[in-house]
């Protein structure tokens, strides 16, 4: 039976909204790097949501898309590449040999951030350097919401997956952070993996409906993702059958019908990625438990408008 400790931690209630930190704070600070975790932690944060890949010989890093990504890697030379290989072909020490310190200002993704600084020198951090970090003292109160990837090539290798899931388990478990740490993804029967690996781990469940494209520059979870054919109005259940402690939905999918249904089950709603102040508005109206964000000075601000606590 799952440790729901780690769930209530992303659990509102009255004039309670949590916030996460997705990747980061990605809108002012480059994503998934340690410096960006760190800035999220310095302003109150105690939430962080981050995307775990395994590379050639297995090691768990943290970033987002199964490619290197051309807008925010550099090579040796300070250039941005020009060439996407998979992080699944190259050994860690070569993924530790670029630089993402810096996003494309010319690239439609770079476009996306016009806010974000630009730092030389930061690399992508393993998953055992942010979890070494949250055993300190100063962030024992931290929880992690850590999404597994799951790469389309592997979709059939259940050899590869189930070692994908023992991999980044054994590394929570080294650093002892299981009751505080809720595997997270697209892929339900990865999340199955999950459980079976780690059964007092809880598992979050992020969906986002065929209709709503992938975001510019990111890789999409539409071929590992439920199609949810004629139960789009069940998905809450289908989470709770599954297995699942907390629903996260896509931004563009939630409604208020949705959100009372998965409160009503007992599960925690979480919604990805809410960025704008209308959107903002529109999850405090709604009542969830805890708002995934880019900007999430932005949304502290918000909250205390209106009374709200996040922690």
């Amino acid at each position: 039976m799952s440790d729901l400790s780690a769930v209530d931690a992303f659990r509102g209630g009255d004039g309670l909204i949590r916030i996460v930190g997705h990747r980061g704070a990605r809108g002012v600070l480059p994503e998934n790097t340690m410096l960006g975790f760190e800035f999220a932690l310095s302003i109150g944060l105690d939430l962080l949501e981050f995307d775990v890949v395994m590379t050639s010989d297995m090691v768990p890093v943290i970033t987002h898309n199964h490619r290197l990504h051309a807008p925010t890697f550099r090579d040796g030379n300070g250039d941005f590449l020009t060439d996407e290989p998979k992080v699944a072909s190259l050994p860690s020490a070569q993924i530790q040999s670029f630089d993402v310190g810096r996003i494309d200002g010319e690239s439609a993704y770079g476009k996306r951030f016009p806010d974000q600084a630009q730092i030389d020198g930061l690399k992508v951090p393993c998953l055992r350097d942010l979890l070494t970090l949250l055993r300190l003292p100063d962030h024992q109160n931290t929880n992690l919401m850590l999404e597994i990837k799951s790469d389309p090539d592997f979709r059939n290798d259940t050899t590869y997956r189930k070692e994908l899931v023992a991999k980044v388990v054994a590394e929570v478990r080294t650093a002892e952070l299981e009751q505080r740490t809720l595997l997270h993804s697209f892929d339900w029967d990865l999340l199955k993996l999950c459980q079976s690996e780690a059964p007092t781990m809880p598992t979050s469940y992020l969906t986002q409906m065929p209709e709503n494209k992938a975001d510019v520059g990111e890789d999409s979870s539409q071929s590992v993702t439920p199609e949810f054919v004629g139960q789009r109005n069940r998905i809450p259940e289908l989470v709770v059958e599954n297995g699942g402690s907390l629903w996260c939905p896509y931004i563009s999918d939630v409604t208020a019908d949705g959100v009372a249904q998965a409160q009503s089950l007992g599960l925690c709603v979480a919604v990805w990625t809410v960025n704008e102040m209308n959107d903002i508005d529109r999850m405090i109206k709604l009542g969830v438990d805890a708002i995934v964000t880019d900007y999430p000075g932005r949304v502290q601000r918000r909250l205390l408008d209106c009374g709200i606590a996040w922690r």
